[in-house]
């Protein structure tokens, strides 16, 4: 074969973010701001902004400019004020320890013109992109303004990885290959959510939680030939347990996902996977904390009663589990933890996963609840790494391709 021929069929190589100098160049940033404001449009967790701050400071000290832009919230109805960037700009100014400029809108003539007067090391960060419908759309015309603003883009926003919108995916073929690429947040979270997926060390345990069976399908389906163990807690755990046969009172039960249960259960068996069930629950009359709780066993379960928690024999037995793992997922909590009688199944859970962790395991967490599970219990420093990507993580272990990461791939 002709050599020159063959050699049209490589893709370039990805643009490795830490060796790239941004000196005089404009970086356009896409982050993920979307963090939760109280009723006085006040930030209530600043962890996604502070995950940004490292791409933001490297592109500064190279001595670019960055200009940021992200969504905020789900507004409806155009520009809203509740949703406005503009409340982010006095926390994101402290965070980076410069002055952070405001734009009015993310395109038009009076951003591009702020963009281009933009001298090394300032910040511009752009009004929410999804203000405009074309973003949610992915519109190629919108994202080819956006792209005007700079002249080398950086995804850094691995939590809207797998939404196909202007500023995530389509925007990147605007840009040649070498002038786009991850930021230091989205090449962790790639790199790590990788190494889990497809270079795990064997034993590999994935702990799932949450309410729904029908949420998690997609990432058992993919996981089963992967891991050694599954456990299952949370709501989702009484639907696996109803598809044995077992009573489970008035527990949480997605009736027509019976027969997919089973059938999970059935390829685990044959794959010589275990799928570890609760043995016993924290059962309440209510979910409220202060009704009168109790613990039982499978076999004993009043007609009654709600399961709430995983209890103490279930807890012994998913520690041992958790403690011969080199590789843990660890995805959804094992019970209603808001609500303080119903929170020991997970707070045992993150220690077991922390303790594994120093044990020389690699531990991945992710999902909102679980991640507000080892912050409640002082436990986010203490495993190997977590994931802010939500949906994307989920979306990558079900196997799916991400378009924000196809997209920088050239894929």
């Amino acid at each position: 074969m002709n050599l020159e021929g063959r050699n049209l069929l490589i893709k370039p190589a990805m643009v490795d973010f830490q060796s790239f100098s941004f000196r005089g160049h404009r970086a356009l940033v896409r982050v993920d701001f979307n963090v939760p404001l109280d009723e006085s449009l006040h930030i209530t967790d600043d962890t996604r902004m502070r995950a940004a701050v490292p791409t933001i400071q490297k592109i500064r000290h190279d001595g670019g400019a960055v200009i940021l832009m992200s969504h905020l919230g789900r507004p409806k109805k155009g520009p809203e004020d509740k949703y406005s960037l503009h409340h982010l700009v006095k926390h994101l100014s402290e965070l980076l320890g410069t002055e952070v400029l405001f734009a009015e809108d993310c395109v038009g003539e009076a951003t591009f013109q702020k963009a281009q007067a933009l001298q090394p090391g300032q910040v511009l960060l752009l009004e929410n992109l999804r203000f405009h419908p074309e973003e949610e759309k992915g519109d190629p015309g919108f994202a080819k303004q956006l792209a005007q603003l700079g002249d080398v883009y950086v995804n850094d926003a691995f939590g809207t990885a797998h939404r196909a919108h202007a500023s995530t995916a389509v925007i990147a073929q605007f840009f040649p290959a070498d002038k786009r690429m991850f930021g230091l947040l989205m090449d962790a979270e790639v790199k790590n959510a990788e190494r889990l997926l497809h270079h795990a060390e064997k034993p590999f345990v994935a702990v799932l939680g949450g309410a729904k069976v029908s949420d998690k399908i997609g990432i058992i389906t993919n996981l089963l030939p992967r891991v050694s163990t599954l456990i299952i807690g949370g709501g989702m755990a009484y639907t696996f347990l109803k598809a044995q046969g077992i009573e489970i009172g008035k527990s949480l039960c997605e009736s027509d996902k019976l027969d997919l249960a089973r059938d999970i259960l059935q390829q685990a068996k044959n794959k010589g996977i275990e799928i570890a069930l609760p043995v016993d629950s924290v059962v309440a009359p209510r979910l409220d904390a202060a009704a009168p709780t109790q613990i039982v066993d499978n076999q004993h379960f009043p007609a009654d009663q709600m399961g709430l928690d995983i209890g103490p024999k279930t807890i012994t037995r998913y520690r041992d589990l958790i403690l011969t793992a080199k590789t843990i997922l660890w995805n959804g909590p094992m019970g209603v933890f808001e609500l303080e009688p119903f929170a020991t199944g997970t707070q045992a859970i993150a220690k077991a996963v922390a303790e594994a962790t120093r044990l020389g395991a690699f531990s991945l967490v992710g999902g909102g609840d679980s991640i507000a599970a080892l912050h409640q219990f002082g436990l986010e420093n203490q495993v190997s790494y977590v994931s802010t990507g939500g949906g994307a993580l989920l979306e990558y272990f079900e196997g799916k391709i991400l378009p924000g990461i196809a997209a920088i791939r050239g894929e």
